[in-house]
């Protein structure tokens, strides 16, 4: 059968040797699958995921809270659609521009009190309406987020909400 020694392992080669390779394709270059992988320094941790212990999972940061214009904003879009009103229509109601307006909607402005009051009133709503509405937004997007609720203190029944000028 064979010259060698009967306890050696017999090598079988996969694929034929690189020179009939190239014969057998002249000018062309072997595509990645075939090239030989470069050997990485037995010292990185890398080359040998197995050998080396698992990464510890990143923390994930504390969700943000959200901007108090993006509250305020999605509340009078909300309300706004649920009158069925247009953007135009409310912004001329308010005079202020429609642009201003929808980036005070998608809360892309810090908007006065000025601005806001006369865009709640154009709504129907009072200015303290609107921040309330907002407010308990505020209240139903963080309280998800906080293990126990949106109480910060235990014990705490204050659920009011705090404006300074």
């Amino acid at each position: 059968m064979s010259k060698q020694a009967p306890n050696e392992a017999r090598v079988i080669p996969l694929r034929p040797p690189a020179a009939h390779r190239t014969a057998a394709r002249p000018g062309t270059t072997r595509p990645a699958s075939e090239r030989p992988a470069t050997a990485a320094p037995a010292s990185a941790p890398a080359a040998r995921p197995s050998a080396a212990p698992p990464a510890p999972a990143p923390s994930v940061p504390a969700p943000k809270e959200p901007l108090w214009r993006d509250l305020v904003g999605d509340v009078l879009r909300r309300e706004r659609l649920a009158q069925e009103r247009t953007l135009k229509d409310v912004a001329d109601a308010a005079r202020i521009s429609m642009p201003y307006l929808s980036e005070v909607e998608r809360g892309r402005k810090e908007a006065s009190s000025e601005v806001l009051a006369a865009a709640a009133h154009a709504l129907g709503l009072g200015l303290g309406d609107l921040l309330s509405l907002a407010q308990g937004e505020l209240v139903r997007l963080t309280s998800r987020r906080m293990p126990g609720g949106s109480r910060a203190r235990a014990g705490s029944s204050y659920d009011g909400m705090c404006l300074a000028a």
